[in-house]
């Protein structure tokens, strides 16, 4: 007789190791999803804009120094020496080097108030921008138009171009009567522009005609009357007229993107907001 043995294994169960890596699994993947954002964000984000948001978040230690008219953004810019002497002695020592600054220099040589100019207009010209961009942010609809409405400082002071791009146009097609959306961005810049002290430069441009297309409107007038209809929406939105200094059209001559000149982001009115000169000292007046 044949015996069978049967041999039964016990397998132990493996302990359980809880849900601990999930939750740092998860916590990984949120990380790197908030990463790849922010780069994405970096590279879609102008020089312009970056600037904007670093003045945005600097701390604000720089005492104001006012070059003129007083008052927020009449002509104040920041003052990078950093706060006011507040002891005799060290106010006495401020007035002397105010006088050095603005000590007349004999013909040929440079002084140190001409040599500060250029940062005095930069520094204006982002307290202007960061003005304008924060006056936009009052739009419920800004976030359509973003692409549409371009702030950028260039040599002659700062431009505000209102583009037509992406299948979104500012003006009707052929005439000179903008669109309710190009009202409402004009009337949401006017109080700044208001109280800036910059003189306005107003500059109607278009795209050149495909070869073998019909023009719809003479180029010449349908860009001055853009820039005439923009000065007078702003005008009736209160900005002064002694504001604008011009208003100009300039037709398909100077087309933002010259290898293209057919395309729709050189149909254009551009706000420029000129550099203005810092008041002379009357002692460098003799």
């Amino acid at each position: 007789m044949t015996t069978i043995i049967i041999k039964k294994v016990k397998k132990a169960a493996h302990a359980h190791h809880g849900g601990a890596w999930k939750i740092a699994y998860a916590d990984f993947v949120t990380a790197m999803m908030a990463f790849f954002l922010l780069m994405w964000l970096i590279s879609m984000t102008t020089q312009e804009q970056k600037i904007g948001l670093a003045e945005y978040f600097s701390p604000a230690a720089l005492s104001p120094a006012t070059s003129g008219a007083g008052g927020i953004l009449y002509g104040t810019a920041l003052d990078t020496s950093g706060n006011k002497p507040s002891t005799p002695r060290d106010a006495e020592r401020g007035s002397a080097e105010r006088e050095d600054r603005v000590r007349p220099t004999s013909p040929g040589r440079t002084s140190d108030l001409d040599a500060s100019r250029p940062a005095a207009s930069t520094e204006v010209n982002y307290s202007a921008i960061a003005s304008l961009r924060q006056a936009l942010q009052t739009m419920p609809d800004i976030a359509e138009l973003s692409k549409n409405i371009v702030i950028e400082q260039t040599k002659e002071g700062v431009n505000v171009s209102l583009v037509d791009q992406d299948g979104r146009a500012m003006f009707r097609e052929g005439s000179v009567d903008p669109y309710e959306r190009t009202r409402r961005v004009l009337e949401a810049l006017a109080p700044a522009l208001r109280r800036l002290p910059n003189s306005l430069s107003i500059t109607g441009h278009t795209a050149a005609a495909r070869p073998g297309s019909a023009r719809t409107a003479e180029p010449w007038n349908l860009t001055a009357g853009r820039a005439l209809a923009v000065r007078e929406i702003l005008s009736g939105a209160g900005v002064p007229n002694d504001h604008f200094s011009s208003v100009v059209g300039r037709a398909d001559t100077e087309p933002v993107f010259p290898d293209n000149p057919y395309i729709a982001p050189n149909r254009r009115v551009t706000i420029t907001l000129l550099n203005a000169s810092p008041p002379v000292p009357p002692n460098l007046l003799r």
